[in-house]
């Protein structure tokens, strides 16, 4: 007695085929969440740059302004040229000159604000502020207070350093 053993494949068509579909269906999700988690990623790498290059600009104007203390006046309450001071004086042309490099440093940041105030003192003390725009979205320092830190609904972000 011989038997005979049918196989039967009609039943198993298209079984390869949806496990591909399937394969196919969590690659392109797991895809999609790679990509939003790069696009994540610049996008905080972004607003660090930002940060330390507001960091390294108040920075360099706190050494700056060491560095020339004959440039600190109590007239204006600024970094600036004092009004009663010749323009021969040599720590008065410094101060101007930090001043420009410094704003030209500032408008390097989105939306970049610096501000550069003195306490009357005693002690006197210098406070050096930058804002920027750290979501690119066309913020002014109109909309907001302009206070460091910001209020919560300000879209500015600032950097404070008190001296």
């Amino acid at each position: 007695m011989t038997y005979r053993i049918k196989h039967s494949r009609n039943k198993q068509q298209g079984f390869t085929l949806l496990e591909v579909l399937i394969a196919l269906l969590v690659l392109s999700i797991g895809l999609l969440g790679l990509a939003a988690l790069q696009t994540t990623g610049l996008r905080s790498n972004q607003m660090a740059t930002m940060r330390t290059l507001a960091t390294q600009i108040v920075y360099d104007m706190t050494d700056r302004m060491r560095a020339n203390p004959g440039g600190l006046t109590t007239a204006t309450q600024q970094y600036v040229i004092a009004t009663n001071e010749t323009p021969a004086d040599p720590p008065v042309i410094r101060a101007d000159s930090d001043l420009t490099e410094w704003r030209t440093q500032v408008v390097r940041l989105p939306g970049g604000l610096g501000r550069i105030t003195q306490s009357a003192g005693p002690p006197v003390t210098h406070v050096i502020t930058v804002f920027w725009d750290e979501e690119r979205k066309g913020a002014t320092l109109e909309g907001a207070d302009g206070n460091c830190p910001p209020a919560d609904n300000a879209e500015l972000r600032c950097l404070q350093l008190t001296m």
